[in-house]
């Protein structure tokens, strides 16, 4: 008799199922196929547009040369946030072999953006072990990203695409994981995993729901990454069991424009704390008012204030106020097509002179500054004495309120123009926590036998973040869950035959 837990028949089947093909699946298929596991992997996204947010992000992974100098660093990342040190440890062990593992796949590790611009937060202890790296001559561009695909499929290793995993099958009585219930093209799959299923399918970034519950001060964000990264992993996991962590830690905000054409954020040149622009911007949120260095750079979405490390106010609305001598300069978008969803995968072509934008209404005008606020919501008064303000900063040449240094230009020239913008954020970091083995725990720190993770879903990171730090923990972990995954003696089960073998 079938057990009630079991599908009536497995429509698949490997040693190692894989949920999710970024840079976190690639290392835990590449490393469980050449230790001689038969793999599978389900990708929720359509092939051309697979990767995760390793295809979209910058290309760097972290690599690191002193173990102890790494452990001590990233306990600082941590702060009043500890992630246990048998972890710690695992993870600066496992990233000090980044190089030679990309190297081992056919890659070319290059070093950019040496020390100490690479360091992120380089007043912490053990910050100088910081190194960052990606694969050939050129940085972006999907280029590291394609370097992991070309090594999955150069070997026997199945990929469903359009394949989301729905629920994982859990033995009622062992708690082991058997596989997984999942959809291909819409319609239901049966997966079994003879060994183990580890789940590598990013983070929440698209579910508003989840975001609104778990991301302090945000109504809304939107991501400049994929758009297939829903918590599904997080769900599922939860489902059986598993211990959450790192739930209100995510690479943000920042500030973005986000239209509903498309999926991802648009990153607006005027903000970018390296770019100088004619003509005058300031940034104000729902009150009418300025409420940070527009020009700042955030480490990952965190500022300086009071003495340590908070996140970046984004008050909900906000709007880019700016004149006309801003708006003939050029694109007010950044249009390198360097890293990020909407620059490698669904590119936009922006107008050189913001004329279509303005078309499109996602750009207003009027004639004078209480009109615009009028346009956009805003107290009329309030925004015309926030602009009176910034005209005499920019007549003092200082900025004494927020420190901006930059572009430090009056709001002056008519007709003046507002584009509204929205929190913005490549990823998340919380999910399913993990142990030093990679595998998925409890509350109590059981873990749920042959259920592993590795990347974004439960990364380490718990409050600092530093740059290239998720591909490479996907690299590390990613590695370190195939070993243990693989190193699982296969379960039997006689009462379900498989259709594949």
């Amino acid at each position: 008799m079938r057990e009630p837990w079991l599908p009536e028949k497995w429509d698949k089947e490997a040693d190692v199922v894989v949920v999710g093909f970024g840079g976190a699946g690639a290392a835990v298929a590449i490393t469980a196929q050449d230790l001689g596991a038969k793999v599978l992997m389900l990708e929720k996204a359509p092939e051309d547009e697979a990767g995760g947010n390793t295809r979209v992000a910058g290309q760097g992974y972290l690599q690191v040369y002193d173990v102890d100098k790494a452990i001590t660093y990233l306990n600082a990342l941590c702060g009043h946030y500890p992630v246990p040190q048998k972890m710690v440890r695992a993870w600066a062990e496992e990233v000090r072999g980044n190089n030679d593992w990309v190297a081992g796949i056919g890659g070319d590790p290059q070093e950019h953006q040496h020390q100490p611009e690479g360091i992120e937060f380089p007043e912490l202890p053990g910050a100088d072990c910081t190194h960052k790296f990606h694969h050939g001559d050129v940085l972006g561009y999907s280029n590291t990203w394609k370097l992991f695909e070309s090594a999955v499929k150069r070997r026997p290793i199945e990929i469903l695409y359009e394949s989301p995993g729905r629920e994982l099958i859990q033995d009622g009585i062992t708690k082991e994981i058997l596989g997984i219930r999942a959809e291909q093209c819409g319609k239901p799959l049966h997966v079994k995993a003879r060994k183990a299923v580890v789940l590598t399918c990013g983070g929440f970034e698209n579910n508003q729901e989840m975001i609104r519950n778990y991301l302090p001060g945000l109504p809304y964000c939107y991501t400049s990454g994929t758009p297939h990264n829903d918590g599904d992993g997080i769900k599922m996991a939860q489902r059986v069991g598993a211990d959450l962590w790192h739930m209100n830690n995510f690479a943000g905000p920042s500030m973005a424009l986000k239209v509903p054409e498309y999926k991802s954020t648009f990153s607006m040149t005027p903000l970018h704390y390296t770019h100088e622009m004619p003509g005058g911007m300031i940034v104000v949120g729902p009150d009418a008012n300025r409420f940070v260095n527009e020009k700042l750079k955030p480490k990952h979405g965190k500022i300086r204030r009071n003495g340590q490390w908070c996140q970046m106010p984004a008050p909900c609305p906000m709007f880019m106020v700016f004149d006309h001598a801003l708006f003939t300069c050029g694109p007010l978008y950044d249009m390198k097509p360097v890293s990020g969803w909407g620059r490698i995968i669904e590119r936009y072509e922006w107008s050189e002179d913001n004329r279509a934008e303005l078309r499109r209404g996602w750009i207003k005008r009027a004639e004078t500054v209480a009109d615009l606020a009028t346009c956009i919501g805003l107290n009329p008064g309030a925004l015309e004495e926030s602009v009176r303000r910034w005209n005499r900063i920019c007549e003092r040449g200082a900025d004494h309120e927020f420190g901006r240094s930059k572009m430090l230009i009056p709001v002056s020239r008519p007709p003046f123009y507002a584009i509204e913008l929205s929190p913005s954020m490549l990823n998340t970091q919380g999910g399913p926590r993990r142990n030093e083995r990679g595998q998925i725990v409890r509350p109590d720190d059981t873990p749920i036998p042959r259920l592993y993770s590795a990347g974004e879903l439960g990364s380490i990171y718990s409050h600092l973040y530093q740059g290239t730090g998720n591909i490479g923990e996907c690299l590390a972990f990613g590695r370190i869950s195939a070993r243990n995954a693989v190193a699982e003696s296969p379960w039997d089960n006689k009462q379900a035959p498989a259709a594949d073998s």
